[in-house]
């Protein structure tokens, strides 16, 4: 993925949509109790990660230091699909997945989104319903939640990384459009023109202001820019999160009590957590940790791809850069300066590279082969329903 500059400025750096609900909790965290502590405290769905994925882990972290694994779902149950259209049926998949590293001191973030097409080693899982799930060779990454729920993404993502999860949070369609709402919309800017016909956004370069429904169209369009992947839909759920950030900042919340409660009842009612993090304290508590990274102190950037051999419209972590990637954050280092040049500046940037060398988990690497068409390059990391 080229980049015009050696290195994109820290305020073109943020995260997604469910760091923004761990990080809007700080703000609405005090001055809980009584009935509408136990309200909130409620509304969060928890789910027993740990139980699930016994102790074939990699170890856990040590020093301060901790990872967390946040994904969008795309389920279309209840109020979801209304608001998402298309169909999956009894099932979801995590369109939108990142891992977050925290570093020892707690002064600074690094953030890593997978494309959701990755093709990586799915291990073997066992869904919340006891179903088992073999493990494959060479598998979309967001079939792992599809197959196996939360445990088997972030068994998954532990696989990739090498790293152990600490922590789990998942938001849903309906769930960000609420929150959305509730902070009254947020202005983003695009440098690009959008129509996308399947998310239903349509805008002009420029700035616009959205509410819960334009802005889940915004974090989903992909069709309508750069080479319709996913990678350029990443770029917008960049700058959808800077909006957010800089719009809960300017409500004056602690000042407020009645915004207060509607952000913290809509926040915690998106959220899904691990066992360990599914109470208002615990939210809390990980939040005023998080309370001295603000964008100055984030580094995001997508995982470095390339084309899979196997298949142009999908892509694989590519060699050595994802490797050496992984490595930095498992000794707590900062993100490579070969990685931070390899990032877009545009969602119309946005490709993977033409090819790879090595092998990942046993997947094959490369560029396409000679028959592979341009509009299969076009269409890379398609993945099927939206």
């Amino acid at each position: 993925m080229a980049e015009n500059t050696r290195k994109r400025t820290p305020r073109r750096r943020g995260v997604r949509i469910a760091l923004f609900g761990l990080a809007g909790l700080v703000l609405v965290g005090a001055g809980l109790g009584g009935v509408a502590y136990w309200k909130l405290n409620g509304n969060i769905h928890g789910v027993d990660i740990s139980g699930q994925l016994g102790t074939a882990r990699p170890p856990a972290s040590t020093g301060g230091a901790f990872n967390l694994l946040l994904l969008g779902s795309d389920s279309r149950s209840g109020s979801n699909g209304e608001l998402a259209g298309g169909d999956t049926g009894d099932s979801a998949r995590s369109d939108t997945a990142m891992v977050v590293h925290v570093n020892q001191a707690h002064t600074a973030a690094s953030v890593v989104s997978i494309p959701r097409d990755t093709l990586v080693a799915r291990p073997a899982c066992t869904g919340s319903d006891g179903k088992q799930t073999a493990a494959a060779r060479s598998a979309m990454f967001n079939s792992a939640y599809e197959v196996g729920g939360p445990a088997c993404a972030v068994k998954t993502a532990e696989q990739l990384t090498g790293m152990r999860m600490d922590h789990f949070v998942e938001v849903d369609f309906a769930g960000f459009a609420a929150m959305i709402d509730a902070i009254g919309g947020v202005d983003v800017t695009t440098t690009v023109p959008i129509d996308d016909e399947d998310s239903g956004l349509r805008l002009d370069p420029g700035s616009h202001h959205l509410g819960g429904r334009q802005a889940l169209a915004f974090v989903r369009t992909r069709h309508g820019i750069g080479d319709g992947s996913d990678l350029g839909r990443i770029e917008l759920q960049k700058e959808m999160v800077r909006a957010m950030l800089g719009r809960i900042g300017s409500l004056g919340l602690a000042s407020n009590p009645v915004a207060m409660w509607k952000l913290g009842d809509k926040l915690t009612g998106a959220l899904t957590t691990d066992s360990d993090l599914a109470s208002v304290n615990a939210l809390v508590g990980l939040a005023q940790t998080l309370k001295k990274i603000g964008p100055d102190q984030l580094t995001m950037v997508t995982l470095p791809v390339a084309y899979a051999v196997s298949d142009p419209n999908r892509v694989v972590p590519k060699t050595p850069d994802a490797q050496q990637l992984w490595a930095a954050l498992r000794t707590d280092g900062a993100v490579p300066e070969s990685v931070l040049q390899d990032q877009p500046t545009n969602p119309v940037q946005t490709s993977p590279s033409d090819a790879a060398t090595g092998d990942w988990s046993g997947i094959p690497t490369g560029a396409p082969s000679a028959s592979a068409s341009a509009t299969a390059r076009a269409t890379a990391v398609d993945g099927g329903a939206e």
